[in-house]
């Protein structure tokens, strides 16, 4: 059992549109992207990514440090499988490279988010959900963590080499419409 200290805490339903906001960070704007591609005629795409925060929070571990205004930064990830489901053959292209990455890390627990608002950079918020993450996979028996990050976040890559994380592989970033100023998704894996 994990023992959560202030001001960490489990995310709610309430976090949802701070969650959004997080992932789209966290993704380069990709979630927004998508959110945008299934979106209705009049169909708000931040309503879209709301709704799927809370929805995800049904399968993946997600927490947030809120230092009583709400949430100012988050953590959510989930155990890979010791035997990953292969890439469906109607994965959107775009997506396909994310899976492919994730399936190459197999019995770890994957940090999906790990985002903050900028004005709350450089308080060591990620450092301490990331150590809360590894508290998380020793819980739960995993032998290493995992994550994802696009080959031009400097900043996140410095995080995660600086606590032990190593390159593992790369996949080349489908954008099919998207704007990213990176040309590759990079898999980290720390063992514990």
């Amino acid at each position: 059992m994990i023992d959560l200290k202030p001001p960490i805490r489990r995310a709610t339903a309430a976090d949802a549109a701070a969650l959004a906001e997080f992932i789209n960070f966290a993704g380069e704007g990709l979630p927004l992207y998508f959110w945008r591609q299934i979106a209705g005629d009049g169909e708000d795409p931040w309503e879209i990514g709301r709704k799927r925060q809370v929805e995800r929070m049904e399968v993946s571990t997600a927490f947030v440090i809120d230092e009583g205004g709400g949430a100012v930064a988050c953590l959510t990830g989930y155990p890979i499988p010791a035997t990953p489901e292969p890439v469906a053959d109607d994965e959107l292209d775009i997506f396909r490279p994310l899976i492919e990455l994730e399936n190459l890390a197999p019995s770890t627990w994957y940090v999906n988010i790990l985002a903050a608002y900028p004005e709350h950079r450089g308080r060591g918020f990620g450092a301490r959900l990331l150590a809360l993450a590894e508290d998380i996979a020793r819980d739960r028996g995993l032998p290493a963590m995992s994550l994802i990050i696009s080959s031009g976040n400097a900043g996140a890559r410095r995080l995660y080499q600086r606590t032990g994380y190593v390159e593992i592989a790369r996949r080349e970033i489908v954008k099919d419409g998207w704007e990213c100023a990176s040309d590759e998704w990079v898999l980290l894996i720390k063992r514990l």
